[in-house]
This record gives C-alpha cells, structure tokens and sequence, in this order.
C-alpha cells in the first residue's frame, strides 16, 4: 500500500485510527517538506503527542496535524 493510500484511508476513517499509525506516517512526510523550519515544528510536535499517555489526547493532538496529510497529496 502505498503512502498516499494510508493517508486516504487515515482521512476518511480518522476516528478509527490509532495515533501510532498517525504518527508513522508523519513521519515518512516529514522529510518531504522543502522547509527545515517545518519538519523540525513537525518533529516537535510529534514528539509532543508521544509524550502523551491518554489515547483520547494523542487524537486530538493528532487531528490538528491532519493538513499535513493535505499538503502532502497536494504535492506539497
């Protein structure tokens, strides 16, 4: 399955993923991004939803990186 197709399925069922698969693939676009400055405010906040203990707030961490996933299809 290919990168693209995990971010769709992630999109179209959010409440359904784990925030692991979440960060997985935030993970793989992280380095995609032209700027520096953005991957290492992304890292930084991963890092943040990892230091979570309650699912409940890693989602909701989780959700407010979802225009992530948009630039990403959008080709950046």
């Amino acid at each position: 399955m290919s990168l693209e197709d995990e971010i769709k399925i992630i999109l179209d069922d959010f409440e359904q993923a784990k925030s692991e698969s979440i960060i997985h693939i935030l993970n793989q676009i992280k380095p995609h991004f032209k700027s520096g400055l953005i991957s290492e405010y992304l890292q930084g906040k991963i890092q943040k939803i990892q230091d979570v203990d309650n699912e409940q707030d890693k989602k909701k961490q989780c959700k407010a990186l979802l225009p992530y996933f948009d630039w990403y299809l959008q080709g950046l």
